[in-house]
């Protein structure tokens, strides 16, 4: 199994930055793709950024340019360097690892979530 924690999570005000670690542990060699998803306040959940299983990273559109996507393998981490935010960048923000390979299962596991509030 793969368990998730992220952090950096906090208020900040508009045109503010904030960066998100999320570590990775447990069967981490299984791990084939990470990703950053958001939920609103009576929205569904969407992908901010991360990596595919064919490590091919990709962005949502509607945080392009402001977001980062990175990651540090020698440490199971991977972090979203969130600047220029928004009010409608609030939410609660959530890891995702999807798991692949020999021995491993195919499994998608989920963090607990940090809460980002962005103030007018």
């Amino acid at each position: 199994q793969v368990q998730l924690v992220e952090s950096g999570g906090g208020l900040v005000q508009a045109g503010g930055s904030l960066r998100l670690s999320c570590v990775a542990s447990g069967d981490t060699n299984c791990i084939s793709s990470m990703s950053w998803h958001r939920q609103a306040p009576g929205k569904e959940r969407e992908l901010v950024a991360g990596f595919t299983t064919a490590d091919n990273t990709v962005i949502a559109d509607s945080v392009k340019g402001r977001f980062t996507f990175s990651r540090d393998n020698a440490k199971n981490t991977v972090y979203l360097q969130m600047n220029s935010l928004e009010p409608e960048d609030s939410a609660v923000y959530y890891c995702n690892a999807g798991s692949y390979g020999s021995r491993c299962p195919l499994s998608i596991y989920w963090g607990q979530g940090t809460q980002v509030t962005v103030s007018s």
